[in-house]
């Protein structure tokens, strides 16, 4: 296993002032992971699990928070407090069989989308990809999540339809 990767620790400031930190996830994050996903609302948490889950299982917990940095990466960004952090979003990918590419979801919390966490958190989630050497990422996407898939765009992901379930959108892009 690596050791933490603090060279991924970024502070931002977003356009509306806000100040953020976007950090690779840690295992004494369980408790901000369990919260940030329980206040999540019912859409945004079956957007990103495709599941009506109201709170992660503590086997899901603990695959989400204890990661092997070499094979699976999770950033969060936290919103900075003098009392404690606050998680306002992950995104996560996981390493292919092939070596080369990788799966990536990400979630953003209700009260931050839209201002540009989420553009933030998956170019810093790219960049450590191509860091390990990967060259592509891939995802499936809800096709009824319009948000999700405009930003993949922006991004510069392509978007096509999955030939096995009309309620799923393939994206894909080279790093």
């Amino acid at each position: 296993m690596r050791p933490y990767p603090t060279h991924l620790i970024k502070s931002l400031t977003l356009a509306d002032g806000a100040t953020i930190v976007i950090r690779p996830i840690r295992p004494e994050d369980a408790a901000i992971e369990q919260e940030f996903v329980r206040n999540l609302s019912a859409e945004s948490r079956y957007f990103r699990f495709m599941d009506a889950l109201r709170e992660l299982s503590p086997r899901m917990l603990s695959h989400f928070t204890q990661v092997d940095y070499d094979r699976h990466m999770a950033l969060v960004a936290v919103s900075p407090s003098a009392v404690r952090q606050m998680e306002i979003a992950v995104a996560r990918y996981v390493v292919a069989p092939d070596d080369s590419s990788c799966e990536f979801a990400i979630v953003v919390a209700d009260a931050w989308q839209r201002r540009g966490v989420g553009t933030r958190l998956m170019e810093a989630l790219m960049d450590a990809a191509r860091r390990r050497g990967l060259t592509i990422m891939f995802g499936e996407v809800l096709a009824s999540n319009h948000k999700m898939l405009d930003l993949m765009r922006r991004l510069g992901f392509h978007v096509s339809h999955d030939a096995g379930d009309p309620r799923l959108m393939r994206v894909k892009t080279t790093l």
